[in-house]
Parts: C-alpha cells; structure tokens; sequence
C-alpha cells in the first residue's frame, strides 16, 4: 500500500504506475513541484458517460488512479456527463450512437455514485455534471468554441476516418462531443485529465484547446482497457468475462481466483493500490521460488475483495473459497428454497430458474450442457432431466462452481 509522504520520484511513479500514455511526464513533474510549492492540489478530472448503470472492474482501472491521486491529496473530480451524454460518445463505434433521454442519464449517473464510493472517499471526490456549463452556453458561444478546433484535427480521429472512407455517415453533433469534451477541461481547469487508451484523442484535443484559451495545457494520461478473466478479450458483461464492482463478495473473490498466473500480475499492477516496487518483488519470489503462485493469487484476490467489502467480508470469502474451492466441502450456509410440488417431477432447467441459480431458461439450458450442474453431487447434461419433485423431497443444486441452493418440494397450497 501507499505509504505517505513519497519522494517526488516515488510520487511519479505510483501515479503512472499501468498508465500507457503521460504527456508530458516532464509537465506532471513541473506541475507536482508547483503544487508542493503552493500548498494547492492539482485538479485531476476524468468524465464519465452515463451510458450504462453498471460497472465493472474494468471501469475501475481509471477510477483506481483517482484514487491515486486522491490519495496523495489532489482533488479528483468525478465529471458526470449529463450534457454529452445526450450526444453518446462515438469512440471506437461504427454507427451513430442513439441518444440517451435525460430520465435514463438521471437514472444511470445516480448508481454511478453509489458504486465508485467502493473506491472513492466521498468526503474529497467532487462529483459535477458538464450540463451545468455547456447548457448554459449560447449559440454564439457554441460557434466561438467550435472555431478553435478544426474540422481535418476532428477527422483525425480513427474511427472518424474509417467511417468517412467507408462511406458511412458520421452525424454533425458526433463532431461536436471531442470539442464539448474539450471545453470541461477549460471550464474546470483540470491540471490532469485520466482515460482508457480510446480516449486519447478526445484528452489531447482539450489540452490543445486549453493552450488556445491561454491556459497550462492539461497533463493527458491513459490507461489501458483490462481483459477479462478469460485473458483475451476486453473485460465486458456481454462476453460474461467480467467482475461487477457489486458481485457479493464470495463471488468476487472466486472469480479472481480463476484468472491465469499470467494475468494476475496484471491485475496486481491495475487493480490494486500497492506500489510498482512491491508487485516487482512479488513477482521476482515467485519466479525464485520464495512463493507459490496460488498463495500471491489468494492475496490478490483478498486485497481487491477487502477494496469493495472491507476486511471481514474478504476473511469470510476467502474462507468460502477455501472449503468449497481447496477442500471441495459445502459452504456453511446454503440457502434454501422452498417449492411447490407441480408434479412428480420437474425439468431441470426450469428448476435451475426457480431456484434463481440461473436468470433464464436458456442460460439454464447452456449450464447443464457445458457440464456445470449437479444434483446431489452427480453433474448431469441434460437440460430435460426429469427432477423428482414429490412433497417431502429435498435436493441439492449446484450451478458452477459457487452457486448452491437447497430445494425442499412441498404440498401446493
């Protein structure tokens, strides 16, 4: 963990610690021995669109180094794009994006603010919304801003470029979201602005215009986008490789525990808080032999588990992990479900539904045939599996490897 004060050296590299891009790390230098100099923090801002109400640990890789920052006494601002979030951020999409109503931002940016306070302090993240000054800004306005960026700096932009040569429309308003962007950076006068490696771009465009408009150009620094547990791909929901910032705590550490000794140092570099020394000699003792990777894995998972949950949830998983995972024992508590017998017998994939071990038939079915169902300890592959379900009957469920249920069939009411 970060221990306080850091050397100006020691500060630099915590703080680009995972980062992909600084520029310059020379400015971030300058402007830290400014702020020492002054006794002020630096501003470090980082936008987020309210496009989607969940995050993941994905998602926190940036939110991580605010925390950083936060942690080195800079005041971070969570910059909640309320106005930009109207025209959808066109990054890396082929298509024009559709745009959000404002009852959907409204909605999305309120479970934002419950999830990065897991990360956050709430008592030192300022949290503000671009609408408060690009709504109020006039026409004239508008037209004076968009005067400082140029239309061949816009088309720039990759996914810009690619669209215009396949002959696939780009939407006027899609042209404006780097230069709104842009104008958060003037407004808030941010010393640093964090994003993901796609939106390079768009930070390099608001620290030009902050040099136009006569202001120190903002510090850019990029992180990169984490894979998932599969180690493959972009950590997504859609492709079901990911950690939800919510996952119970159990659930959270499981999945940790299943990525690949190989990407596990990269969760440790962009995941945890510890310093770029200390993960250096983990690594090194397990390379000698001083450690075995499972041990340095269960200690990852620990310390991201305790981030979100704090200590005694991560005691209580890892103990879980243990006794269902190592010692292939039943967790202590299972929960218990009681049904109504519909018949002597029930399908399986319906029963997995009704005991909530599965949000739908059609995931039900894809458990049981990749093998990942078990009725009383015996795995079984076929989705049609006639359960019985007489009064009296009690049986118990697995789905995966963390998910268990009790069910206790009784007489219908």
């Amino acid at each position: 963990m970060v221990t306080a004060p850091l050397t100006a050296d020691r500060q630099i590299e915590f703080l680009c610690k995972g980062c992909v891009d600084v520029i310059r790390i020379d400015d971030l230098r300058e402007r830290l021995a400014t702020a020492e100099r002054e006794q002020r923090p630096l501003t470090v801002k980082v936008g987020f669109d309210p496009s989607a109400p969940d995050l993941h640990l994905g998602h926190t890789v940036v939110i991580r180094k605010m925390r950083h920052f936060q942690k080195l006494g800079h005041r971070v601002v969570f910059l909640i794009g309320d106005f930009t979030g109207l025209i959808g951020d066109p990054t890396g999409k082929k298509t024009t994006r559709p745009q959000l109503t404002r009852e959907q931002i409204a909605i999305n940016a309120e479970t934002y603010k419950r999830q990065i306070f897991k990360l956050l302090d709430p008592e030192t993240t300022v949290i503000d919304f671009n609408a408060r000054w690009l709504g109020s800004l006039s026409s004239e306005e508008w037209i004076r801003l968009a005067a400082r960026v140029t239309l061949a700096q816009i088309l720039e932009r990759d996914d810009f470029a690619k669209r215009l040569q396949a002959g696939e429309p780009i939407s006027l308003h899609e042209l404006l979201y780097p230069v709104a962007q842009a104008y958060d950076s003037v407004f808030l006068r941010a010393d640093v602005e964090l994003g993901g490696t796609d939106q390079l771009f768009n930070l390099l465009v608001g620290r030009d215009l902050m040099g136009k408009l006569g202001l120190p150009p903002q510090i850019v620094m990029t992180l990169p986008l984490l894979e998932g547990l599969d180690g493959v791909e972009k950590m997504s929901k859609s492709l079901g490789n990911y950690v939800s910032v919510e996952d119970p705590p159990e659930e959270m550490f499981g999945k940790l525990m299943s990525v690949s000794d190989r990407l596990m140092w990269r969760y440790w570099t962009l995941l945890t808080d510890v310093e770029p020394a200390a993960v250096e000699a983990l690594q090194q003792a397990v390379t000698d032999g001083v450690r075995h990777p499972m041990e340095v894995k269960l200690e990852l998972a620990r310390t991201i588990t305790r981030d979100f949950w704090g200590d005694d949830a991560a005691v209580a998983a890892e103990r879980h992990f243990r006794t269902v995972h190592q010692k292939r024992e039943l967790p202590e508590e299972i929960p218990e479900i009681v049904l109504a017998s519909p018949a002597p017998t029930v399908v399986l994939s319906k029963l997995l539904v009704q005991a909530r071990l599965a949000d739908s038939h059609g995931q039900a079915r894809r458990l049981v045939e990749q093998g990942a169902v078990k009725v009383d300890g015996r795995p079984v592959r076929e989705p049609l599996h006639p359960v019985a379900s007489t009064p009296g009957t009690v049986l118990l469920l697995q789905a995966g490897k963390r998910h268990f249920a009790r069910v206790r069939f009784a007489t219908p009411a």
